[in-house]
């Protein structure tokens, strides 16, 4: 399935800000008193991290290649 420019930079808008989001919940157990006791939801969190991260690059290769491609967006 192709998608278009906005719905690229949109979809890149949101994972940026889940990202943010996600580093700040990741403070908050790391900063908590018995951070070892929230490892659960710290190790899930590092791995949303990781996949949004993931698909953030793909997100901005793709439009990288669709900017090449068109001279511009």
């Amino acid at each position: 399935m192709m998608y278009d420019v906005d719905e690229l930079l949109e979809a890149k808008r949101q994972i940026d800000s889940t990202l943010h989001k996600i580093r700040e919940v990741i403070k908050t157990f790391e900063a908590k008193e018995n951070p070892s006791r929230y490892k659960s939801q710290l190790t899930l969190a590092k791995r949303r991290l990781k996949a949004f991260g993931i698909a953030n690059q793909l997100i901005g290769e793709k439009l990288t290649d669709l900017e090449n491609d068109t001279g511009g967006y």
